[in-house]
């Protein structure tokens, strides 16, 4: 009897540590939820599990936050996915996604390339809320990043502390974004090339010095601002170009601050200036709508005096809808050193009268629509646009516009070909991205699914061993 009761209490022991194996492998610090079609999945839950699992990411590499708060920022140098193994940092639920709140700054990436990051909130950084660069390598910038359902809030109220700030990165997506509340600028593009921002939000906040909503300079080309929307973003909404220290510009040696810059299918609502070339260069702002204004619709200037810039020149300002009120200062303020005569405004719809127009335009507008009432309303969401059933919609504005999407979010982006065009080319959707998220949210499942059918087969195995154990004590 004594026997049976040694041997009964060493089985017990043993399936005690089977069953136990299984929920430590699930809690430990670095909780891997398996690997699935190549991809390795990590689920973390606290700022230490996150800071551990980012020192070891592979190509391949999908981190999944828990929904909760994580009281600091974190940080990425060096790291590179690939085109067909990017590593993908993300919110479990895009409904609830993690927050990220402390000082400094949210997230700060450095010398980075093919990596996503999808369904995270940073809030109430003091210096940026996220600030890529190319660790000061001009020659070999951070690229292939891509932002998606990112929320940055209340960021630096006073001076020039951005939302996004993105120095040397080419090959960028900012997508379903959400900004409000920031010092600086929304979303600051020094030396970027070949990009996307679009679908995104960008809101003033009192109480927040709000300098621009997106400013492009420093060397930027072939960038690609689209069905974006703004409110009270600023002194300048969208600043297509800038003034910038000579060091800072990518490439170096550069004669322009922004070019080949097209702005689409947008909403701009109130702000100082909602649109503004700065020392720029073949620049297309096209199928917006522009409401109420506070002192100019748009500016071109020219802010250095160093000769090595070209004069600012070559915009086309096209197929818009303008609405203004009586007390605007002027539509358009020009200022020396730009060549005014190259800019070009046709087939725009105003709400003012031609004479009034081409008094305050650079240039006469051609084939424009002038005294024209559009409908404007508030949807559910808050945010104004136009009435869809107008039939000046189909001339000009949003609903006019055609967006235009990369193949796969990890290959080039040329936006060139679309930005030379005065017509959106058709829509091509993204879908590799996609291929990747359900794949992590995949593994989540497969994850507990293994887990809970492991503990299953575990426990039953218990109760049949302590089953036969009582049958073997009764026969003694």
């Amino acid at each position: 009897m004594q026997i049976i009761n040694k041997k009964y209490r060493l089985i017990l022991f043993v399936v005690f540590i089977m069953l136990c194996c299984p929920l430590v492998c699930f809690s430990t610090s670095n909780r891997s939820i398996g690997e699935f079609d190549g991809r390795k999945n990590i689920l973390v839950s606290t700022i230490g599990e996150l800071r551990s699992s980012v020192e070891n990411i592979t190509p391949g590499t999908t981190i999944i936050l828990e929904s909760g708060y994580y009281n600091r920022g974190f940080r990425l140098a060096n790291f590179h996915g690939s085109p067909d193994n990017p590593i993908i940092i993300k919110g479990s639920n895009p409904d609830n996604p993690p927050v990220f709140e402390g000082r400094g700054e949210g997230l700060k990436v450095s010398s980075c390339s093919y990596i996503k990051f999808k369904n995270i909130i940073f809030k109430g950084f003091t210096t940026n809320g996220i600030n890529v660069d190319d660790s000061g390598k001009i020659d070999q910038p951070s690229h292939h990043l891509i932002f998606d359902n990112i929320s940055i809030l209340n960021i630096g109220s006073k001076g020039n502390h951005d939302a996004l700030k993105m120095s040397g990165v080419d090959h960028f997506i900012v997508r379903n974004c959400r900004f409000e509340g920031w010092g600086g600028s929304g979303t600051d593009l020094v030396g970027c090339h070949n990009g996307v921002i679009e679908g995104s939000c960008y809101l003033g906040k009192v109480g927040y010095r709000t300098g621009n909503g997106i400013q492009v300079k420093g060397g930027s080309h072939s960038v690609l601002v689209q069905s974006n929307y703004f409110e009270d973003s600023g002194f300048r909404t969208v600043q297509i170009g800038g003034l910038t220290g000579k060091q800072y510009f990518r490439p170096l040696a550069t004669y322009y601050e922004a070019k080949d810059i097209r702005v689409s299918g947008n909403v701009f609502v109130g702000g100082e200036a909602q649109i503004a070339f700065v020392t720029a260069l073949n620049s297309t702002v096209d199928h917006n709508l522009f409401y109420l204004p506070v002192k100019w619709l748009g500016r071109i200037l020219q802010e250095t005096r160093n000769p090595q810039f070209s004069p600012c020149s070559g915009g086309v300002f096209s197929k818009n809808i303008v609405i203004t009120y009586d007390g605007i200062k002027s539509i358009f303020n020009i200022g020396r050193g730009t060549d005014r005569k190259s800019f070009l405004f046709s087939e725009n719809i105003w709400s003012s009268s031609k004479r009034d127009i081409d008094s305050e335009l650079p240039t006469s507008e051609v084939d424009g629509l002038f005294d024209m009432q559009v409908i404007i309303e508030r949807d559910l969401d808050g945010q104004i646009g136009v009435v869809g059933d107008n039939p000046l919609n189909n001339r000009a504005g949003p609903l006019a516009y055609q967006p235009w999407r990369v193949i796969n979010d990890f290959s080039d982006i040329d936006v060139l070909s679309h930005i030379s065009e005065n017509v959106a080319p058709p829509s091509i959707v993204a879908t590799q991205a996609d291929e990747f998220d359900s794949t992590s949210n995949g593994a989540t499942t497969q994850g507990v699914i293994v887990f809970f059918v492991v503990t299953t087969i575990v426990v039953l195995a218990l109760v049949w061993i302590l089953f036969r154990l009582y049958l073997l004590n009764r026969e003694k």
